[in-house]
């Protein structure tokens, strides 16, 4: 055994650079006055914090900061960001290097990656040159996970609140929009709600749309410290998703409404969907789609697993024609806005799936009790509205 040992290349690290920096969105859990040098050497790994200096201004102009707001990025700015996984269709497709060399802002939220691929419509990366991870007095890198929040105790499942997850066929297809008009008559109602954003890319928009909604408290994974989900294993997000609905139950909620990114191909979300934690804990599925088409193969890969929506509805309900479309297609109905956020519709939604929580075991029952899809079918849930 060597009588050396080898220790990462580190430079101390000046208090007033790190206050004068733009500390994003992914690291507002975690206290950095504890940074104390920086490590200019070895492999970032996710949730790594690293200093990194704008190299070149492109897609992402602005960095969400710790406080949510958006920043304006310059050339030679000096950014804290996290190393961590983008999936995105719609933008960038990003994988964490192996090496402290030049990378990317993938998100606006503070994620720092090497783009694989990108969407026609997008420009050219942010570019970043890191400059080092940032350790703590005992040369202990600074993660994500630092500031994890401890979740709650285990919630019996006679105890915890009624649970409605909003799933889609794909980014932007309305999944955020319809989970905060939920909230909204949920909340109208004098209904206890909490919201989680239980899959994703670190940043604050949909955090804070829900709260703007009604929901408190809303968390999304960043508090169970992780940057991103993407690439980040099954048992990973299956742990954020049983956290995250532990804490709120234990804050008292009555209702929780959970968003889950993406659309139901990608990976982890198909993943979490299909896993029986998801199926004990979920009792009604809202599916989002942009149009009819996305709407109906959602609806089947959902029903083929056991799990029927309760309702349609994201960007598609802002078309009456789309609209007739996918309720002919699917038989179900499509939710408009107006009827999410409508109070006496949404307490009627609550006081149903509280009850005895009939859509749960008419969603997964291998053999229903006619009894039971007889109540389901007088319920408030698939009436005429």
């Amino acid at each position: 055994m060597s009588m050396f040992t080898l220790v990462p290349a580190a430079q101390s690290l000046d208090e007033h650079r790190l206050r004068r920096a733009k500390q994003a969105y992914t690291t507002r859990h975690l206290d950095l006055g504890v940074a104390r040098s920086l490590i200019t050497d070895g492999s970032p790994g996710l949730g790594d914090l690293v200093l990194a200096a704008i190299e070149s201004i492109g897609q992402h102009a602005r960095i969400e900061q710790r406080d949510g707001r958006r920043a304006t990025l310059f050339p030679g700015d000096e950014v804290v960001v996290a190393y961590g996984h983008r999936y995105a269709p719609d933008q960038f497709e990003a994988a964490i290097p192996e090496d402290l060399g030049p990378c990317e802002l993938v998100a606006a939220g503070g994620v720092a990656a090497r783009v694989q691929s990108a969407h026609g419509r997008m420009s050219e990366a942010t570019r970043l040159t890191p400059v080092g991870l940032l350790a703590d007095g005992a040369g202990r890198r600074l993660n994500v996970r630092d500031g994890a929040l401890a979740p709650g105790p285990s919630c019996l499942p006679r105890n915890r609140p009624v649970t409605v997850a909003v799933v889609g066929a794909s980014m932007n297809a309305g999944k955020t929009t319809t989970a905060a008009h939920l909230v909204r008559g949920l909340s109208a109602a004098g209904v206890r709600v909490g919201a989680a954003k239980v899959t994703g890319t670190g940043a604050g928009g949909d955090v804070w749309l829900l709260m703007d909604s009604g929901a408190s408290p809303v968390y999304d994974f960043t508090v169970a410290g992780l940057p991103s989900t993407y690439r980040v294993g099954d048992k990973e997000v299956r742990r954020v998703f049983t956290g995250l609905t532990d804490r709120l139950a234990a804050d008292g909620c009555e209702a929780i409404v959970l968003e889950v990114a993406d659309g139901v191909y990608q990976q982890e979300t198909a993943a979490l969907m299909q896993s029986q934690l998801f199926a004990e804990r979920v009792d009604a599925v809202v599916f989002a789609a942009s149009d009819a088409l996305g709407a109906c193969a959602g609806t089947d890969w959902l029903r083929a697993r056991g799990m029927t929506p309760l309702a349609l509805s994201g960007v598609l309900s802002s078309s009456p024609l789309a609209t007739r479309e996918a309720e002919a297609a699917t038989g179900l109905q499509v939710w408009g806005l107006e009827r999410l956020g409508e109070a006496a519709s949404t307490r009627a939604l609550y006081e149903d799936l509280r009850r005895g929580r009939t859509v749960r075991g008419a969603q997964h029952a291998s053999d229903p009790d006619p009894a039971v899809e007889a109540d389901l079918a007088r319920s408030t849930l698939i009436r005429a509205v």
